[in-house]
């Protein structure tokens, strides 16, 4: 029996793409192949030199072409159809068909910037993977959103920091801890959802909030530093006294909290141990004993070490 000379036909993602030049070399009339190929390396704007072997292979599916020849086959194919077809629009539509051939399903799907530069596509009434993709991630097809989280709010940080935020969250505490939590949120409990309204919705105390994040970080880098220093409470509190750029009315204010005996006997007494068992009031008076300054406070996003500049009473040797 005489052996096969048949060339093997394409599969998978390839065999998409070939289908799909197929379909637009018929609409260009079936130009040959040396007329595409003179055709592209008249062109200005040619990413590739294809010769017309290798248009005739990329079309008939011989070998997986690179993506500049792809991409020049189907810029002069569309100029050829009757009557003309948009080269932007037809080169979006084949370069996932492309990138499917090495990535699989997720190389089929577009970018965040293709998909905001050319929408989820399916005008042709058929549905596109972006659009069961969107479907799916969509928060909306899973939930009923509470209608509070609606409402016009002037946003507390870009969309930019948010997503570092997230993807920080998201490697700090794991995927399904993070879309769970926000998935609760969405319907509807949220922080400041007592108020009746988000929180941050309307004018927020910006100042409170920095504040407040403030102290707690300044605590915890309190804590970090008793744990090995354990003098340092103590000479603190000289170099507190001894401070003479201390603000009048901070220094009133600390002379009078010390002269609340219990309180400063609670002060003496911490330890990281002891800190979650002694008062908040304690845990301030500790505070502008061992920090003179924090701040100013960085933007939204960033790691609390860089949000946050301690300038401490007895500055920290760094480790060995």
């Amino acid at each position: 029996m005489a052996a096969s000379n048949s060339t093997p036909q394409p599969t998978g993602s390839h065999r998409e793409l070939v289908e799909a030049l197929q379909e637009l070399h018929r609409a260009a009339g079936r130009s040959s192949f040396r007329k595409v190929s003179t055709l592209i390396r008249s062109r200005d704007d040619q990413l590739s030199d294809a010769s017309h072997e290798t248009v005739r292979s990329a079309v008939n599916g011989i070998r997986v072409p690179r993506w500049e020849t792809v991409h020049d086959i189907v810029v002069v194919l569309a100029g050829l159809c009757s009557p003309p077809r948009d080269e932007e629009s037809e080169t979006a539509r084949f370069l996932p068909l492309w990138r499917a051939i090495g990535e699989g399903e997720s190389g089929a799907l577009k970018s965040f910037q293709e998909l905001v530069n050319s929408g989820w596509g399916g005008e042709d009434g058929k549905w596109t993977p972006e659009q069961v993709m969107g479907v799916v991630i969509n928060p909306f097809s899973a939930i009923e959103i509470h209608p509070s989280l609606a409402v016009p709010h002037e946003p507390l940080m870009s969309e930019d920091d948010w997503v570092r935020i997230m993807a920080r969250q998201i490697e700090e505490q794991g995927v399904e801890h993070t879309l769970r939590v926000l998935l609760h949120m969405l319907k509807g409990d949220y922080v400041g959802a007592e108020e009746g309204a988000p929180y941050g919705y309307g004018n927020p105390d910006r100042e409170a909030i920095n504040a407040q994040a403030a102290f707690r970080y300044g605590c915890q880098e309190i804590l970090r530093r008793l744990g090995r220093e354990p003098n340092l409470l103590a000479e603190s509190i000289r170099a507190m006294r001894a401070d003479e750029t201390m603000d009048r009315d901070e220094r009133a204010e600390m002379l009078e909290n010390e002269s609340d005996l219990s309180l400063m006997r609670e002060v003496m007494i911490v330890t990281p141990e002891t800190w979650d068992e002694v008062s908040e009031g304690a845990h301030h008076m500790i505070f502008g004993y061992l920090i003179k300054q924090i701040g100013p406070v960085g933007p939204f996003g960033l790691p609390d070490a860089e949000r946050f500049g301690i300038v401490w009473r007895i500055p920290e040797i760094p480790a060995a």
